[in-house]
C-alpha cells in the first residue's frame, strides 16, 4: 500500500505512490501479450442506469449524457474538456472514487465512461472460451482501442459520439448504442485506462486507485457470491488463476504513469479533496462565459446578411403583427394570430428547399412542366418549448415530415446556454432540417442548436432557422457564426435592452402562448428558464 505525501508531476497536488513491482518492458503499447484468461465481467454501460442518464448527489443533480461546448460570438470553441483517466485493479474502487469527485466537484456537467463499453465483439470460438470463463477480458486485446481513443478524442471536444453498449450475457454490442456528449468534465475508468500511449495523451489527470489485494478479493467474493451466485472455491480459484496474474504483469506496472496515486480508494477523502481542488483550478482557467455585451457591439451599424429572408411586410402580415404584439390581446387571439402566421413563415421557408424539374400528364393527357423536392428528407426540429408551438403548421404543409425537439437553458451562474434534452430523428444527417423557434434576440439558444445540429453531421447550408419574431443581434450572431446557415422570419426588431429583451418585441412567446406567468427576469427566447 501506499502511504505518507510526495510532490506529483501537477505540481501544487501531492499524493503518496510506492510501486509494486513491475518492468517497463512488460507494457504492451505500453504492455505485451499473456494467454491468461478472467471471468466475463457484468457491468454493460458506461453511464448512469437511469434515464435520463443522470447522478443524483446531496448537492446537485450531474447529467452524465454530457452536452454540447459552448461557442463564443464568433462561433469558436475556447476550451476542451478537463479529461481524469481512472486505473486500478479489479474491485479496487474505481467507481466509488469517481463518484466521490464528481460529488466534491460539484459541477453540473460530467461524462462517466467505462472502459466496459469497449470490449471487442467476440468470435465463436472466443464466445465459447467466454462461456467456460477460459476468455481473457483483463489482457489489453480485448479491448478496442481505436474506437475508445476516437471516442475520448471526440467528447474531449465536446462533439457528440455513439457509445456502444457490452452485453456480457452475448459477449457482443447491444444494436442500439447511447449518444453521449463532452462536458466540463470527463472521467474515464477502467483496468487498462492507462495501457495505450494514445489514449494517454488525452489525459489531463491520471489517477491509480491503489487498494490492497485482500480487499479486493473480498469485494470480488462478496460480489460473485451475493451477485453472480458462485461457491467461493470457485471465485477464489479464478482469482489466483486469472485476476490475480494479469493485475501483477498489466495493471500494476502502470502505476508509474499516474500523477496521483490514490491509497484506499473512496475512503480516502484527504486524497479526493487535493484531487478536486486541482480540478476546480483547471476549470477555472477554461471557463468561458457567453460574453453578451461582445455579442450586442461586434455587428452594430452592420448591413443585415443575405442569408436573412423577412417575410413581405404586407397589409396582413403588419396587421397580425399588431395583434400579437399588443399586450391587450387575449390569449386565444393570441394563438390563432401566431398560428397563421407561422403558416406564412412554413410556406415561406419550404420556398428556399433544393427543388428540380418534373413533368407530370394532367387529366386532360397533358404535360405539365412543374418542380419537386430535390433532396432525401425534410425533418423539422424545435427549440423546446416555444419552437414546438411551430410544429402544426409545419405538418400541416409537409407530409409525414420527422420531428426532433431541442431543449436549451441557461446557467444563471455562468451565462452559459446549456442542453438538458434532445431526440433527434435517425439520419438526421442525410436530411435538410428546418429548426424552429418563436423569437431570436441574441441568438445564443439558436447557435447552440445548430451547432447540435453540426455534431449529428448535418450540412450546414441544409439547416433553415425559422423564427416569428428576432431582433438584429440574433440575426448578425447566427449569420457570423454560421454564413450558410438560411436565417427565415416575419419581422426584425432593432434593439435589445440591459436584459436583452427584443425591443419592440413581443413579450414572452411561450408565456402568452400557454397561458403560464413569466418569471420578472424572462428572456424572449426562454421557456422555464432564461435562454438567451
Amino acid at each position: 500500500m501506499a502511504s505518507g505525501f510526495l510532490q506529483s508531476s501537477l505540481g501544487e497536488v501531492w499524493m503518496s505512490r510506492i510501486l509494486h513491482g513491475g518492468s517497463e518492458g512488460s507494457l504492451d503499447r505500453l504492455l505485451p501479450s499473456v494467454s491468461t484468461g478472467l471471468s466475463p465481467r457484468k457491468r454493460t454501460t458506461s453511464q448512469c442506469k437511469s434515464e435520463p442518464p443522470l447522478l443524483r448527489t446531496s448537492k446537485r443533480t450531474i447529467y452524465t449524457a454530457g452536452r454540447p461546448p459552448w461557442y463564443n460570438e464568433h462561433g469558436t470553441q475556447s476550451k476542451e474538456a478537463f479529461v481524469i483517466g481512472l486505473c486500478g485493479g479489479s474491485a479496487s474502487g474505481k467507481t466509488t472514487v469517481a463518484r466521490k469527485i464528481i460529488e466534491a466537484l460539484d459541477v453540473p456537467w460530467v461524462v462517466l465512461l467505462s472502459m466496459d463499453s469497449f470490449y471487442k465483439v467476440l468470435s465463436e470460438d472466443e464466445q465459447t472460451l467466454a462461456a467456460s470463463n477460459d476468455y481473457n477480458f483483463d489482457h489489453p486485446d480485448a479491448f478496442d482501442f481505436d474506437l475508445l481513443t476516437h471516442t475520448l478524442r471526440k467528447l474531449k471536444q465536446g462533439k457528440s459520439v455513439k457509445i456502444p453498449v457490452y452485453d456480457f450475457t452475448t459477449h457482443g454490442r447491444q444494436k442500439e448504442w447511447k449518444t453521449v456528449y463532452g462536458a466540463s468534465v470527463i472521467i474515464f475508468e477502467g483496468i487498462m485506462a492507462f495501457a495505450d500511449k494514445q489514449l494517454l495523451q488525452l489525459l489531463d489527470m491520471k489517477i491509480f486507485v491503489d487498494t490492497d489485494s485482500d480487499i479486493r478479493l473480498v469485494r470480488r467474493l462478496r460480489r460473485d457470491i451475493t451477485e453472480r451466485g458462485r461457491d467461493i472455491e470457485g471465485v477464489i480459484k479464478q482469482y489466483n488463476k486469472f485476476v490475480k496474474p494479469a493485475f501483477e504483469q498489466y495493471i500494476e506496472p502502470t502505476m508509474r504513469l499516474a500523477d496521483i496515486v490514490v491509497p484506499r480508494g473512496g475512503g480516502n477523502m484527504v486524497a479526493i479533496d487535493l484531487i478536486v481542488q486541482h480540478v476546480h483550478s483547471q476549470l477555472e482557467e477554461r471557463k468561458l462565459r457567453w460574453d453578451m455585451a461582445a455579442l450586442a457591439s461586434a455587428h452594430q451599424a452592420q448591413p443585415l446578411p443575405q442569408t436573412l429572408s423577412v417575410l413581405e411586410s404586407t397589409p396582413q402580415v403588419r396587421g397580425m403583427h399588431t395583434i400579437i404584439r399588443n399586450k391587450e390581446t387575449s390569449r386565444d387571439e393570441f394563438i390563432f394570430y401566431s398560428k397563421r402566421l407561422m403558416r406564412l413563415l412554413i410556406e415561406r421557408a419550404l420556398s428556399f428547399l433544393p427543388s428540380q424539374v418534373h413533368v407530370v400528364q394532367t387529366p386532360q393527357g397533358e404535360d405539365y412542366e412543374g418542380r419537386t423536392f430535390h433532396g432525401k428528407r425534410i425533418t423539422g426540429v424545435s427549440i423546446l418549448r416555444a419552437g414546438e408551438t411551430m410544429e402544426p403548421a409545419l405538418r400541416a404543409v409537409c407530409k409525414d415530415v420527422r420531428i426532433g425537439k431541442i431543449l436549451i437553458q441557461t446557467n444563471q451562474d455562468t451565462g452559459e446556454p446549456e442542453l438538458h434534452y434532445l431526440r433527434l430523428p435517425k439520419d438526421i444527417s442525410e436530411d435538410h432540417v428546418i429548426l424552429m423557434d418563436c423569437t431570436v434576440s441574441t441568438g445564443a439558444a439558436a447557435m447552440m442548436a445548430v451547432r447540435v445540429l453540426l455534431d449529428h453531421d448535418v450540412q450546414e447550408d441544409k439547416i433553415l432557422l425559422v423564427s416569428l419574431l428576432m431582433a438584429e443581434m440574433g440575426v448578425h450572431s447566427v449569420a457570423y457564426a454560421f454564413p450558410q446557415v438560411k436565417i427565415i422570419t416575419t419581422a426584425v426588431d432593432k434593439k435589445v435592452n440591459d436584459l436583452f429583451h427584443i425591443i419592440p418585441g413581443i413579450g414572452n412567446f411561450g408565456d402568452r402562448y400557454f397561458g403560464t406567468d413569466a418569471p420578472p427576469d424572462w428572456s424572449d427566447e426562454d421557456m422555464d428558464e432564461p435562454a438567451y
